[in-house]
């Protein structure tokens, strides 16, 4: 298995017993500031009117962001939180895949900000988002 396989496999690991379990989503890539991952658009990621939830794209935005945020740090000292998320709306999509792209913004030593990137299987933006999280080091008593 080559490094990058094996990071991928950690990494969805991770998601294992979470809502990202539970959404589908799927880490796709990893890269230096970058975090690549998918969601379906079925049952569990609708709202009522048969198509993806703003909530679930949100979700995966906070996946993206919140994982390659980990990446960034020493997680034997430290842990990333949310502090604050937005999110534009900008397309539907009924079925099919969406396709995240967490990209680095600002890497602070207290504070990073991941600009999320949503398309749908054709390519066409469907949500931006902005993530912002502090970095806070660990009680290691």
């Amino acid at each position: 298995m080559s490094p990058a396989t094996d990071t991928l496999a950690r990494l969805n690991a991770l998601c294992k017993n979470t809502l990202a379990e539970v959404l589908g989503i799927q880490i796709t890539e990893v890269g230096p500031g970058l975090l690549c991952g998918k969601m379906p658009v079925d049952h569990r990621t609708h709202q009522p009117m048969g198509i993806l939830h703003g909530g679930a794209s949100v979700a995966l935005a906070e996946t993206l962001g919140s994982i390659g945020a980990s990446l960034q740090i020493d997680r034997e000292r430290q842990n990333c939180v949310g502090l604050e998320i937005n999110a534009n709306h900008v397309k539907a999509v009924r079925n099919g895949f969406v396709h995240g792209r967490a990209t680095a913004i600002h890497l602070g030593r207290k504070t990073q900000v991941w600009e999320i990137k949503i398309n749908n299987d054709a390519g066409d933006l469907v949500c931006i988002s902005r993530l912002t999280v502090a970095v806070l080091d660990r009680d290691n008593k």
